[in-house]
């Protein structure tokens, strides 16, 4: 016994693979199965997949509106800094504005050009004048009694032009008015 060697494979000295006959034994590969537990083994394995697939899918969702919040917070800081840039140059357009009403010569092409530029970017100038007052939008610095069948207070003067910026109010204007 001594001489005899095992064959380093698990093929038969003759070459052939050694082959387990379940028929003879009466039982179905389904039992044979059931018999190791390799159908719990596939409800567990199928169970943590799909729970590891859900939370990718709600990861994949956080991120998504990870993203587009980001995305509208940089677009409300970019607008709310351009704010800021316009409501410093308005007083440079208060000047223009005065000294072309004072008929100074040659500003009006400088001031056009400045609120035309402007106005391409978003900057409204508040048109008020023979319009119903409205305390978000101008301060009343003057206020003249009104007739007996007013409705209200109307903007009858524009002392100082307000302005909006992309749909918000970055300076109100100083106006005049009666009611």
């Amino acid at each position: 016994m001594a001489d005899e060697t095992i064959p380093a494979n698990p093929e038969d000295a003759d070459g052939a693979t050694p082959h387990v006959d379940t028929a003879s034994s009466g039982d179905s590969p389904a039992d044979i199965n059931d018999a190791f537990g390799v159908s719990d083994v596939l409800d567990a394995v199928t169970k943590e997949r799909d729970e590891f697939k859900d939370l990718a899918l709600r990861l994949q969702a956080d991120f998504d509106n990870f993203r587009k919040r980001v995305a509208n917070q940089m677009v409300d800081d970019v607008d709310r800094a351009t704010g800021k840039l316009v409501e410093s140059i308005l007083p440079v357009l208060d000047a223009c504005e005065a000294a072309a009403a004072h008929g100074v010569q040659g500003i009006e092409s400088v001031w056009s050009a400045l609120l035309g530029s402007l106005q391409k970017q978003g900057l409204e100038a508040l048109d008020l004048a023979d319009k119903p007052f409205d305390p978000a939008t101008a301060d009343a610095v003057v206020h003249d009694p009104g007739d007996e069948g007013s409705t209200g207070p109307v903007v009858v003067e524009v002392l100082r032009t307000g302005y909006r910026w992309k749909g918000r109010v970055v300076r109100a204007a100083m106006v005049k008015v009666k009611g």
